[in-house]
C-alpha cells in the first residue's frame, strides 16, 4: 500500500453502526484516502449522492469514488442502495464502484449482490489490509460495465480463460437480423 497516493480519492461510508462508521472511516485515513464522507442509512447515502451531482460545493466534495456500505441497515439497506444506484432513472453514478460489506457472506448472499452489481464483496471482520486490496483491485483492475435487459452493473467475469470452442459472438452475413447490402 505505500506505493500507492490515495490523497485524491473520495469514499462514501455507509453504515448505520457509530462503531463501524468509525472504524472505516479510521481505516480509509490510515490508507490515506483524502476525503471520506459518512452517513447513517442507504437513504441518507441516496440525497448525498444527489447533492454531489447538484451542488458538490454545498457538499464539500466534487464527486464520490467509492462507496463502502454495510448490507443490513435501515431504513434503507445496502442492497436497496446498490438497486438505487445502479438501475434508478435519476442514480446520479451508475459507473460508481461499489463494495459491500457484511457479515454473512453466504454463497447466496455474494450472488444476490452480485446479480445486483456489487463490485466488490468484503466480510466482517476486516483487516486495514483487506480492506486496502479491495480499494486497489478496484483502481488497478477497473471492470467493464454490463448492460442487458437484466443486468447492469460490472462484468462479473474476473479472469480471461481460453476458448475452446469456434467463436459464436463474430457478426458475419449469415448472422440472424444481418442484412448485406452491396453496391
Amino acid at each position: 500500500m505505500a506505493e500507492y497516493d490515495l490523497e485524491r480519492l473520495s469514499v462514501l461510508v455507509v453504515d448505520d453502526s457509530l462503531f463501524l462508521r468509525s472504524l472505516l472511516i479510521n481505516s480509509l485515513r490510515i490508507l490515506g484516502v483524502g476525503t471520506v464522507n459518512a452517513v447513517e442509512h442507504g437513504g441518507e447515502a441516496i440525497e448525498f449522492l444527489r447533492q454531489v451531482k447538484q451542488d458538490p460545493m454545498k457538499v464539500g466534495v466534487q464527486q464520490v469514488d467509492i462507496v463502502l456500505s454495510n448490507w443490513q441497515m435501515s431504513p434503507v439497506d445496502g442492497m436497496m442502495l446498490l438497486r438505487f444506484i445502479r438501475r434508478h432513472k435519476d442514480s446520479p453514478d451508475r459507473f460508481v464502484p461499489f463494495i459491500m460489506i457484511t457479515a454473512h457472506s453466504a454463497p447466496k448472499r455474494v450472488v444476490e449482490a452480485r446479480e445486483l452489481g456489487v463490485t466488490e464483496f468484503m466480510t466482517k471482520p476486516f483487516t486495514i489490509n483487506a480492506l486496502g486490496e479491495k480499494l486497489i483491485t478496484i483502481i488497478e483492475n477497473p471492470r467493464q460495465f454490463v448492460h442487458t435487459r437484466d443486468y447492469f452493473g460490472p462484468d462479473r467475469r474476473r479472469r480471461k480463460l481460453p476458448i475452446e470452442f469456434p467463436e459464436r459472438r463474430k457478426l458475419t452475413d449469415k448472422s440472424p437480423g444481418v442484412e448485406i447490402v452491396r453496391g
